[in-house]
Formats: structure tokens, C-alpha cells, sequence
């Protein structure tokens, strides 16, 4: 599992590029997803929390309707660390995208 010790500034920004449309905001890994209705964006939640349990590492995230915010950090490192970059990128094999 990812390494759980807080990244640089200059890591984090070379990380980036490794995850589709994550952005650093306020300090954590962030991204927006939107679906189709609430039942696919309620859908995608559930499958993230399985691989938030599996990996005992819990985003912050907020769902209003089709659209899904998730934000990542590990709190005991004080930022973003590899765990999270991990994370994101078991989030991104889940997206559906919109037609």
C-alpha cells in the first residue's frame, strides 16, 4: 500500500500528471466527477467506499445530485502522500464517463 509520509510541493506536482483531471486544492488532491443522474453518481460513491475500506484510507466527499467531489489526504502525515495518488487512481479505473 502507498507510502503514507507527506509529499513535497515539487512530488506532489510531479504526481499530478500520473492521475486524469485531479487538481491540488486547499491543500488535498481534488476532483469532480458528474454522471448521467443521481443513481449513477450514487453508484460510483459505493463502489469508492469499497476500495476506501479495502485500503483503510477515507476521502473527503461531498454529492450533490450527478455530481460527485472527492477530496484526498492523509491526515496523520499533515497533507498528501503517496497513499492518495494510489487512491486516485484506483478512483479513476471506476469512472463512467457521460454520454
Amino acid at each position: 500500500m502507498g507510502d503514507r509520509r507527506k509529499l513535497e510541493a515539487r512530488d506532489i506536482d510531479q504526481k499530478l500528471g500520473g492521475v486524469r483531471g485531479w487538481t491540488v486544492a486547499n491543500g488535498k488532491l481534488h476532483k469532480e466527477f458528474r454522471f448521467e443522474n443521481f443513481v449513477q453518481a450514487f453508484g460510483f460513491m459505493s463502489s469508492v467506499a469499497l476500495i476506501a475500506e479495502s485500503m483503510n484510507h477515507h476521502p473527503e466527499w461531498f454529492n450533490v445530485y450527478n455530481k460527485v467531489t472527492v477530496d484526498l489526504n492523509t491526515h496523520s502525515a499533515g497533507g498528501i502522500s503517496d497513499l492518495d495518488f494510489e487512491f486516485a487512481r484506483k478512483v479513476d479505473a471506476l469512472e463512467r464517463p457521460q454520454t
